[in-house]
């Protein structure tokens, strides 16, 4: 996000949107997971029985962002495979695009499934199948203990790389120097919140969750800043290498750092496999640790977002814990075979786009003005978080849930909303943008309303 945006150009949002929005969603969804002892579905089903959709729509897209998710990690399983030797070759956009995914010429030419890409993905979804059937304490507690610090060291050993290698100031200086001029280019703040919701997991329901199996008046506050800023740290950390490397590989070619590489997926897949090509000593090892890291990263983001569908089926339809499981992995599978096709990266970023783009900050956006004017019950959750917490929430927080992120996210979204119109998402066919992005997006929320109409199975009382 950051390279797509301008490296310095997207920090000033980005942490904008960290404290706007960000950190303060976070210790409200921790305080309805929390407070009323459910997935997303049942917190808002106590919180007022008339908007458990708002919860089902969250869930939705979590399912959705899941089925794309599962095939990108699968193609970073088999990347990490081709760093031995760096098997991807000196041509390493075809090899991404042609002998890799097998890229169809157009958008509605699907094309048939890739072997390369589908036997990855198996892999991949038989080991988070294997930890969510674990549960939670004995499969993603301990995933998370085993990975999260060993992605640390990885990470770790990228950065020191990257920051080490001839030239990478160049990088550096591109990521550390703000452009205050890019506060007036709408895109930059559709990816500066885009990306701090997407990687706090806010507005799908997986904090809501996650917070649910915590005991009851945990210390919500200090966890949610502590969490907020050690994630944006931690990416912080992270672009460092990442800009670093590329800094390296601008010298190496002559150019600029913000013109040595594609944009998206083909910043890491072709842009990446072409400087460990380049790099002087231990190419094979320094593709390792990146792309391991990502592999490691993506595994343990993977089981989060499932769990959310998974326990939101299992308390509405009153199931066992296996059987939601398979409900929610097997179509979570079929879905993702779309993407493993030829048109499969068509798809693929068509509906991320969309998800992004609309799906988190508009769901975020009706989070906060259902809580804090419709239901009016952000008060309530204020006095349950600081009957727990070592650092209580003041006036900071109920004015930024009230006026700041509703009035942040709704410039989002209606930015994002003026830009699709103007200009056509990656030059693609309006038909495919429609169908496919539109389709999915509208999708979702429609699935909130049916499950809605659905009765629990099991008597539900409000907390």
């Amino acid at each position: 996000m950051a390279y797509e945006n301008g490296g310095g150009a997207f920090l000033l949002p980005y942490f904008i949107a960290l404290f706007t929005a960000g950190i303060p969603i976070l210790i409200l969804e921790w305080s309805l997971g929390n407070k009323y002892r459910g997935a997303g579905p049942r917190a808002y089903w106590n919180l007022s029985r008339r908007f458990e959709w708002v919860g089902w729509w969250q869930v939705a897209g979590s399912f959705m962002i899941s089925t794309y998710y599962m095939v990108i990690i699968g193609w970073v399983l088999a990347y990490t495979y081709f760093s031995f030797g760096t098997q991807w070759g000196s041509d390493t956009e075809s090899f991404f695009t042609g002998e890799f995914l097998g890229v169809t010429d157009s958008f509605w030419e699907i094309g048939g499934l890739q072997w390369r890409v589908l036997l990855p993905v198996l892999i991949v979804w038989a080991i988070v199948y294997w930890l969510l059937m674990r549960g939670v304490s004995r499969g993603i507690e301990l995933a998370s203990r085993i990975l999260i610090p060993t992605l640390a060291v990885m990470i770790l050993i990228v950065v020191i790389r990257g920051v080490t290698l001839p030239g990478a100031g160049e990088g550096l200086n591109v990521l550390l120097t703000p452009d205050f001029s890019a506060l007036v280019q709408p895109g930059v703040w559709i990816a500066a919140y885009g990306q701090v919701f997407f990687s706090l997991s806010i507005a799908f329901s997986i904090m809501i969750t996650y917070a649910s199996y915590l005991p009851r008046h945990s210390d919500l506050s200090n966890s949610g800043f502590v969490m907020g800023l050690s994630n944006s740290g931690f990416e912080f950390l992270a672009a460092l290498g990442v800009f670093g490397v590329l800094g390296f590989l601008a010298v190496q070619q002559n150019t600029e750092v913000t013109e040595v590489a594609a944009e998206g997926v083909g910043l890491a897949f072709i842009a990446f496999p072409q400087i460990i090509n380049e790099l002087p000593a231990l190419n094979s090892f320094f593709g390792l640790m990146f792309f391991g890291a990502l592999l490691f990263a993506g595994l343990t983001s993977a089981v989060s977002i499932l769990e959310a569908c998974i326990a939101a089926v299992r308390e509405k339809f009153g199931l066992s814990r296996p059987v939601a499981l398979n409900a929610v992995c097997g179509l979570a599978f079929l879905v993702s075979m779309l993407y493993v096709t030829g048109g499969g990266l068509y798809y693929l970023d068509t509906v991320d786009h969309f998800i992004s783009n609309y799906g988190l900050a508009l769901s975020g956006f009706v989070e906060v003005v259902l809580v804090a004017w419709i239901v009016r019950q952000l008060g309530s959750l204020q006095q349950y978080i600081n009957d727990g917490s070592y650092i209580p929430v003041g006036r900071w927080w109920t004015f930024s849930l009230s006026v700041l992120t509703p009035v942040a996210l709704g410039a989002v979204i209606a930015f994002s909303i003026y830009e699709e119109l103007t200009s056509a998402y990656s030059d693609y066919p309006v038909s495919g943008l429609i169908l496919v992005g539109g389709g999915v997006a509208v999708g979702i929320i429609l699935v909130g309303f049916v499950f809605q109409a659905i009765k629990w199975r099991e008597r539900r009382e409000v907390s």
